[in-house]
Formats: C-alpha cells, structure tokens, sequence
C-alpha cells in the first residue's frame, strides 16, 4: 500500500512540474510576442536574445581544425598524423597548455567586446559565455575549476566590473565547475598593452598577477581554465598561468572571445 501511495505521489509530483513548465513556457511566449527580445548590438527587436542577423554573419567563428596550443584556424586538416600545433607553437610553446577562441578579433567582432569591455553593455556576458562553452567544449570537459583574468583594484573600479569575470561566472555555472573569481590578484596597474610589442607587452605584465592565500589552496593539484576576452600576444595569460602554475596548478589551459589573426610568429 505504501509502495502504491510513494509510487503515485512519485507520477502526480512529475505531472506537477510539467505543468509548471508548461505554463512557464507559454508566459514566457506570450511576454515575448508583446515585448520582443531586443538584440544586444542594435536596438531591434530580434527572436531571441543575441546578435542581428547582420552582426552576425560578419563575425568569423572559429570552427575546427585549430591549434590545439594557440586556437589559430588550420587552412586546411591535415589528416591523422598531422601535427595539432602550429609551427609557432611547436618552436615555442605557451605557458598554458592549450587555448580556445570562440572568433577572430577582427572589426565585426572588435566592437562587440569594447562594448562589452568599455561601454558597459554586460548583455553581451551570457552570450560570449555560450560563444566560449561551444569553442572550448573539449577544454571546460577536463578543467577542475574556472579562473577569470583579474583587473586591477583601481580599474576595476573605474568600469565597475570585470568582462572576464562576467564571462567566465556564467560558463562555469553552466558546466557545474567551481568558479574561482579570487584566485588571481592583479598586484600592478600595468599600462595599456595597445601599441606595444610582443616583448613589451611580456616586460609590462611580467610581475603583474600574484596568487592569493585563498587560491593557492583552491588550484593546487588541479587543472584550470583561464577566462580572458582577447589573445593577442599571450603576454598576459601567460603571466597568469606561470602564478597559477607556481602555485601548484596542475596544468592551465586558456579560453577567450576572439584572437588576433597574427597572435603567434614562428620565432626568428
């Protein structure tokens, strides 16, 4: 009897949720058809919350094969017993393991970010994270823990949030992975990077980022994915990867938005 009445309980509570669901759904359709999601570069009303059909398709994904070490676009796949790194790659290898990129930093996509980045537009947070959630799925599988790229005190303060971190708080709730928002401290206020070269760029950050008390104990023994927006040179992920990794990390891989197209050179 009590089998019978567990067993009911059990199908009237499934019937309930369902119709929970169900009426969740349709409010949500009807407030849609009232008010339709507007997309987040323009404002125009679009079908669901994202980019204009327009904005869209300049934006150049990064689709496999890549460079497993930096995420540049193969030409071409090279077969089986093709190598997964770029020459560039294999003559220097980065400080984190392996790096994902959802696109090219290129004008379509140079936008989107600094409107993201400067203008306080944080609606573009949950669609960069789903960008990242596609382009480093193999990458998110294997990590223990996500890590954002950390501003320092004063900038962040000056924009109010940090875009890595909005990012990477919604992609590691998505993939049920701790999320490590204070792992990283960001001990200089460097100078912008914009301009320099691929050595000024590694003098500027060199001894920028430290692991705090808090982190040293979350990272040890496990493998860590990085969140930052754009790879250009590296300079900066790997000088986090390099504390992460003094710290006891067991490996760091890295995850972004976009990379420029020449990010890496084979060394001369």
């Amino acid at each position: 009897m009590n089998l019978q009445d567990g067993d009911w309980s059990a199908r009237w509570e499934a019937a309930r949720v369902r119709a929970v669901l169900g009426l969740t759904g349709l409010g949500r359709s009807l407030a849609d058809l009232v008010l339709p999601p507007m997309a987040h570069d323009r404002l125009e009303a679009t079908q669901a919350a994202g980019l204009t059909a327009g904005a869209w398709s300049r934006v150049v994904f990064l689709e496999d094969p890549v460079c497993d070490g930096c995420g540049a676009a193969f030409e071409y796949d090279g077969g089986e017993f093709a190598s997964d790194r770029c020459a560039a790659c294999l003559a220097s290898p980065y400080r984190f393991s392996r790096c994902r990129a959802a696109c090219v930093y290129d004008a379509a996509s140079r936008g989107l970010i600094l409107q993201f980045k400067h203008g306080d537009q944080q609606q573009f947070a949950g669609l960069f994270a789903r960008w990242l959630g596609r382009a480093a799925a193999p990458l998110i599988d294997q990590a223990d823990a996500v890590v954002p790229v950390p501003l320092h005190p004063t900038r962040l303060l000056a924009r109010r949030f940090n875009q890595a971190a909005e990012i990477a708080r919604p992609l590691a709730r998505s993939a049920q992975r701790d999320y490590l928002p204070d792992a990283l401290l960001r001990t200089t206020r460097t100078q912008s990077q914009g301009g320099r070269s691929a050595r000024g760029r590694r003098l500027n950050v060199r001894s920028a980022f430290t692991l705090t008390a808090a982190g040293a104990r979350r990272v040890r023994g496990r493998r860590i994915l990085l969140i930052d927006d754009v790879l250009t040179t590296g300079a900066t992920a790997e000088a986090c990867a390099k504390a992460l990794l003094d710290g006891g990390a067991r490996a760091v891989d890295l995850a972004v938005i976009a990379r420029v197209r020449t990010a890496r050179e084979v060394p001369k």
